[in-house]
């Protein structure tokens, strides 16, 4: 109970926006005021919180203001994509202090684990940072994954990952404490921890990378289901006369929507001077780019092929916000700066032609507040949310 009533104490304090007093505490968190003296007076030998000078309001003494100390505790963030690599330290408060992008030569999991090793290290050391202060690292991997054992299971865009224990050999290697999750749920968490979410609504986020997926947020939690597997929506049909796919349909969000299918697309419909079929992740992504780069210069054959991808994205959107009753839908990824301008201009009225409660409501659709770090900035969100926010269930006797 101690350690649920300080994490209500630290998660008050760090959501104000100028800090709290112990009386404002008191009245937020509805605990006693004896309660809030004693953690309060903890956090501040721990140096978690500090006192930030007095206000006056109304009669009595002045009040002391609380705040988070930014600087107390650290985690570390690693978003491991078929592209590259992004590794970012965090602050307490959900602030970036280091980050790094790097390209493992190697795709092999272990020589991928010592890059992840290497960068680690060297962001703690160019921070100057004692070691102790960092909470753990959280890695935001693809999917499908066995989250009881951190392990990596066969995701179809890393060749060679099969069952790798990426939490085990990630600890072992770095002496930290890790934490795996599904890229699209730590993308997830990253945006409702750093303010992109309300703390009492529900939002769908749709993770545009290399893969497309999504994750779902209600009331400030991230919904993992049951195997921690949320959000696999890469086989659902957006365009029933669509290209073939390897499932035996057609049409599906695989073959459609990610950046390899758009780019197919473009090549089919001469795009691009020559006809060569691009499939290496890094061709790929070079590739889109530069089509993003000739829709934005008003090229109308690009245009086209990035309407027509918004728009059988706005079908995955309708259904899935159908299904969920979500309150909003926001985007991001990797890849989500580069559509952001057409995509924000032609799904919101699709999705909103399609909603079932189109009568009563409109469903805004909005960019992440992340940005293109959203995978790395909340796979470390992850650790801190794991760490300091109150829930119900760590109140549950265990056997």
């Amino acid at each position: 109970m101690g350690d649920f009533n300080q994490s209500v104490i630290l998660e008050a304090i760090r959501r104000s926006v100028e800090g709290l007093s112990r009386i404002e505490l008191v009245e937020a968190t509805g605990l006693s005021a004896q309660t809030v003296t004693n953690i309060t007076r903890r956090l501040l030998d721990d140096e978690l919180i500090a006192e930030a000078g007095r206000t006056i309001n109304g009669p009595g003494k002045p009040r002391v203001t609380l705040r988070l100390v930014a600087g107390s505790r650290f985690s570390i963030g690693v978003h491991l994509d078929p592209a590259v690599i992004t590794v970012v330290l965090l602050d307490i408060a959900g602030t970036v202090v280091r980050r790094r992008v790097v390209r493992a030569a190697d795709r092999d999991p272990r020589a991928v684990v010592d890059t992840m090793a290497g960068t680690i290290d060297e962001l703690i050391s160019e921070a100057g940072i004692e070691r102790a202060r960092v909470a753990g690292i959280g890695v935001a991997a693809p999917g499908p994954l066995d989250a009881a054992g951190g392990t990596v299971i066969d995701p179809p865009k890393l060749q060679g990952w099969h069952r790798v224990p990426l939490r085990a050999v990630l600890a072992e290697a770095t002496g930290l404490p890790v934490a795996v999750e599904k890229d699209t749920t730590a993308a997830a968490v990253g945006e409702a921890w750093t303010g992109g979410g309300a703390a009492d609504g529900s939002f769908l986020f749709v993770y545009l990378g290399t893969g497309i997926g999504a994750s779902l947020v209600r009331e400030g939690d991230a919904i993992r289901g049951s195997s921690h597997n949320f959000g696999e929506v890469g086989h659902i049909i957006v365009d029933p006369d669509g290209p073939p796919c390897a499932c035996g349909s057609r049409g599906c969000v695989e073959v459609v929507c990610t950046p390899q299918a758009i780019v197919e697309q473009a090549e089919r419909m001469g795009v691009f001077d020559d006809d060569r079929q691009v499939s290496d992740v890094r061709a790929v992504e070079e590739r889109f780019t530069r089509l993003c780069e000739r829709a934005a210069a008003g090229e109308a054959s690009a245009v086209v092929v990035l309407e027509r991808a918004a728009a059988s994205l706005a079908v995955l959107i309708s259904v899935l916000a159908n299904v969920l009753d979500i309150d909003r839908v926001v985007l991001g990824g990797p890849f989500w700066d580069r559509v952001s301008d057409t995509y924000l201009r032609e799904i919101p009225g699709a999705l909103h032609r399609r909603s079932a409660t189109r009568a009563v409501r409109e469903i805004p659709v909005t960019g992440t507040v992340v940005g293109d770090d959203v995978g790395a900035v909340g796979a470390a969100c992850v650790v801190l949310d794991l760490a300091l926010t109150p829930r119900a269930s760590d109140l549950y006797l265990q056997d």
